[in-house]
């Protein structure tokens, strides 16, 4: 009796905590999913109320469709490219602003800022950089990238794509790489001082070590993130030129509602959702493996 009642506390004391946020995770996530999977068997348009079963028509369509496939290599390029630099430029600014420089914190609350501006506004507002700003600076600085809009050719327009998406994303992942460092310990770093070892064996041997669960989290977030990436693709370069810069969540957009076949585009997005799946736990079990050996 009093184990049942143990029970029951403490299933009482979960559901009144976690009850409401489960709730809500099934009914936006669990229950569109599933619903999602269901409808990449159907032949459903989007619009009308018949949905008629037609196996897996969806998925032999999708391994038809070569645009797919060429925005999910395109999407895989844009994703390790960005999170290079993204993390690259994170740590060595992390770096820079935990060793007592002059206006750190600003600089950090500076640096962070790109990430309030959502990505619809932030892409329009590169957009006029790239096609307008760039140009007038031509007759000042007559340099060749700067003589014609960078979103009018499709290496320099997947360039700058990178670029948007390292701007705005840096400054969050600096601040996870700032808690790691500062999470270091004095004591470590000063035995290492004392036994003989230079600024660049403590990064080396001490630092990075150390620093490998801010790896793994700004590694995930950021792969993640590059991955998914869509409203800033469309406001940018809305796919262009010549779907030159169409990733794959914006192909996906428009298999599903611009060209009414629901059922091949939700077919796509589940080996969308799968790919990013098993690249981020991949990720992340490596990156874990390592932090136990460190």
């Amino acid at each position: 009796m009093n184990q049942n009642m143990s029970f029951r506390k403490k299933l009482g004391l979960f559901l009144s905590f976690a009850g409401p946020a489960v709730f809500f995770f099934v009914c936006v996530v669990i229950i569109p999913l599933i619903y999602g999977i269901y409808l990449t068997f159907t032949d459903w348009n989007g619009l009308s109320d018949v949905k008629n079963l037609v196996g897996l028509d969806n998925y032999a369509a999708t391994f038809r469709d070569s645009a797919f496939w060429n925005s999910l290599l395109l999407t895989t390029g844009f994703a390790l490219l960005s999170v290079l630099f993204i993390n690259v430029i994170a740590f060595f600014l992390a770096y820079l602003l935990t060793s007592g420089v002059k206006g750190q914190n600003f600089f950090r609350a500076g640096f962070f800022t790109p990430n309030l501006i959502g990505g619809l506004i932030l892409g329009y507002i590169w957009q006029i950089i790239f096609s307008r700003v760039f140009p007038s600076l031509y007759s000042i600085f007559p340099i060749t990238l700067l003589q014609k809009s960078w979103l009018s050719a499709p290496g320099t327009a997947f360039a700058s794509m990178v670029i948007v998406q390292t701007w705005q994303l840096s400054g969050y992942m600096l601040l996870i790489f700032i808690s790691g460092f500062v999470g270091i310990s004095e004591d470590v770093l000063e035995a290492a001082k004392i036994d003989g070892a230079n600024e660049r064996q403590t990064t080396w041997h001490i630092r990075l070590p150390l620093m490998v669960p801010s790896f793994v989290v700004c590694l995930f977030l950021s792969l993640t993130r590059s991955f998914k990436i869509y409203d800033m693709n469309l406001s940018l370069t809305a796919g262009g030129p010549y779907n030159s810069t169409k990733m794959t969540a914006m192909h996906v957009y428009t298999q599903a509602f611009e060209n009414q076949r629901y059922g091949v585009g939700q077919a796509e997005a589940l080996i969308f959702f799968i790919v990013i799946a098993v690249i981020s736990l991949t990720q992340t079990y490596l990156g874990k493996k390592r932090e136990v050996e460190a």
